[in-house]
C-alpha cells in the first residue's frame, strides 16, 4: 500500500479546506454507536481522511438483521486534525416475533474520542500502537409498542437507569508487512444490550470493564476481511446477554465511500425468546 500524494493548491492554507491526506481505509468504518472502528468496537483511528492539518467527516446507515430483531443505525461523525472525534448516532430496535413483534426502542449517542499518543500508520518502525481514549453518552427514548403490557420505560423492565456513560480506551497497530490491523478495546460500561434495554439491572449496577478485539487483514489497499469480539456485561434477569462477534469484509473504493457487509452473532436479547440471534450486518458511509 503507498500513500496517494496530496497537494494543496496555491494560495490555500493548511486546515481551510478537508485534504484527504490519510491511507485509504485508516479512518475505519462507523461502528454501531458511531465511533470510527469496526462495525461492532471503537479504534483508536480518527474517523474521516483529514491529515493532522486538516478535518474530515462522513455520514453512515447501518442496518443489522436477525431472525426476530433488526437494528437500524444512522449519524455523523467528524475527525479534526487526526486527534480529536465527535459523533452523533441514533439507534432504532425493532421486533418480529410475538409477543415482541410490535417492539420498537430508539436510542440517541453522543461520542467524544481524543488520540493520546502514537500513530497506528505512520510509525511501523515503533512497537507503540496509537492510542485513544473516549466516551459516549447514551440515553434511550423509551419502549413503543408493549403498551397492553403497561410497558413504555426500559426501567419496567428492570433496568436501573434509561441513559449512561460508556468510557473506553484503545490501542490500534497497523502492520503494514503483515496487512494487518489490529485492535485492542477496554470498555467501562452497565449498558444492556448497548443501552438498547436500558443501564443496570437487579442482577448489578455498577460500571464493568469488558474487551473488545478487531482483526483485519487487508488483501489489497481496497479490500479488507476480519472479525471482531465484544464482551458484555450481564445486568438484567430477563435478558440473558451474551458476547458479540462478527466477521466482515469491508470494500474502500475511493476516499468517499465504504461498503461493510458481516454476519453476525449477537447471542441471546431476552428469556422470552431463547434463541442465539444470528444474522446480516450490511453498513454505508460516505464522506471525506
Amino acid at each position: 500500500m503507498q500513500r496517494d500524494i496530496v497537494t494543496a493548491s496555491p494560495g490555500v492554507q493548511p486546515g481551510t479546506r478537508p485534504d484527504l491526506g490519510k491511507f485509504l481505509a485508516t479512518g475505519g468504518v462507523s461502528q454501531l454507536e458511531g465511533a470510527g472502528g469496526g462495525g461492532l468496537t471503537p479504534w483508536a483511528l480518527i474517523t474521516g481522511y483529514g491529515s493532522r492539518d486538516s478535518w474530515g467527516a462522513n455520514a453512515h446507515y447501518t442496518q443489522v438483521k436477525t431472525q426476530d430483531y433488526a437494528l437500524g443505525s444512522y449519524g455523523v461523525a467528524i475527525g479534526v486534525g487526526d486527534r480529536l472525534e465527535l459523533s452523533l448516532a441514533r439507534q432504532d430496535f425493532t421486533g418480529s416475533l410475538a409477543p415482541l413483534n410490535d417492539l420498537r426502542i430508539k436510542q440517541d449517542i453522543v461520542g467524544l474520542k481524543v488520540r493520546l499518543m502514537g500513530d497506528a500508520v505512520y510509525a511501523q518502525d515503533a512497537w507503540l500502537p496509537q492510542v485513544a481514549v473516549g466516551v459516549m453518552y447514551k440515553k434511550n427514548k423509551g419502549v413503543g409498542g408493549l403498551g397492553a403490557l403497561g410497558v413504555s420505560n426500559v426501567t419496567q423492565l428492570g433496568a436501573k437507569d434509561d441513559s449512561g456513560y460508556d468510557y473506553y480506551v484503545a490501542a490500534t497497530k497497523v502492520l503494514f508487512e503483515q496487512s494487518l490491523l489490529v485492535n485492542g478495546t477496554l470498555r467501562a460500561t452497565k449498558a444492556n444490550q448497548m443501552g438498547i434495554l436500558g443501564f443496570g439491572g437487579d442482577q448489578g449496577d455498577h460500571a464493568k470493564v469488558m474487551p473488545e478485539v478487531s482483526v483485519a487483514y487487508l488483501i489489497n489497499r481496497k479490500l479488507a476481511l476480519g472479525a471482531e469480539y465484544r464482551h458484555k456485561p450481564h445486568n438484567l434477569g430477563v435478558d440473558p446477554e451474551k458476547a458479540y462477534w462478527d466477521a466482515f469484509v469491508a470494500w474502500f473504493p475511493n476516499r468517499n465511500v465504504s461498503v461493510t457487509a458481516a454476519y453476525a452473532n449477537l447471542g441471546e436479547i431476552t428469556v422470552f425468546n431463547k434463541k442465539k440471534q444470528k444474522g446480516w450486518y450490511l453498513s454505508l458511509q460516505t464522506g471525506f
